[in-house]
């Protein structure tokens, strides 16, 4: 079963210490997650939880202006996503606690780097199911099992950075995907300096997907930010 969709997940890291963020984002990232955001309180948590929109959160109990059990109450007052806890403190009572508001797992601090690699695999298997591989949008319907795009009686393959790209943009339907987040999604770890690039195969899909690619319906684009793609629903 392909869990590579997995990684494309957003993950908002939250801890009062610097160096911990530093070693988590490293270890995440080594591991192919590529959308990570990272703050120090329950407000910059908070702020960036309404801006990032994560689909996994992994949280410190211990923070300057308040604690992670009260910071998970809050967040999942807008939107239930999994959380994992990764604090120093291992006591019982604060992991029946954790658990207790809801929390997918607790993990002490020191770590080792594998094991909450596997644990946020873990999570995110259980909380996000393999998605259907095909998705309609308003002029076709896109089969990623078969990396191509059915417009009628019309087959047109996809290339591997239209599929990849496309894949960031479905990951995020309806939501405004950044330049920047889908050069990384097309070209790895070092995304700069192909915009223009991105511009060129944002074309080429249009093309493909489209019915006429000069005025887009499916995939629109938000002027200096990114791109966003409108679909109508997933399919069997």
């Amino acid at each position: 079963m392909d869990m590579s969709y997995l990684r494309e997940k957003r993950i908002l890291l939250v801890d009062d210490e610097n160096e911990i963020l530093d070693m988590v984002e490293m270890i995440l990232k080594e591991a192919g997650f590529c959308f990570i955001c990272r703050a120090s309180s329950v407000k910059e948590a908070l702020e960036a939880a309404e801006e990032f929109r994560p689909d996994f959160a992994v949280l410190d109990v211990m923070l300057p202006d308040g604690d992670g059990f009260g910071l998970l109450e809050r967040l999942r007052e807008k939107a239930e996503y999994p959380v994992l806890f990764l604090t120093a403190r291992g006591e019982d009572e604060d992991k029946f606690r954790g658990f207790g508001l809801g929390a997918d797992d607790y993990m002490v601090k020191p770590f080792l780097p594998k094991e909450l690699v596997f644990r946020v695999q873990a999570i995110l298997r259980r909380a996000y199911k393999e998605e259907n591989p095909k998705l309609r949008l308003a002029d076709c319907e896109v089969d990623f099992s078969r990396a191509e795009v059915c417009r009628g009686k019309e087959i047109l393959p996809l290339t591997a950075k239209e599929y990849a790209i496309l894949q960031a943009l479905a990951r995020n339907a309806g939501r405004i995907v950044t330049i920047d987040a889908l050069c990384q999604a097309a070209w790895g770890d070092n995304p700069y300096g192909y915009e223009n690039s991105l511009m060129a195969h944002i074309r080429r899909i249009r093309e493909k997907i489209e019915k006429d690619p000069s005025r887009p319906v499916s995939l629109i684009t938000v002027k200096g930010l990114g791109y966003r793609l409108l679909t109508e629903g997933r399919t069997k």
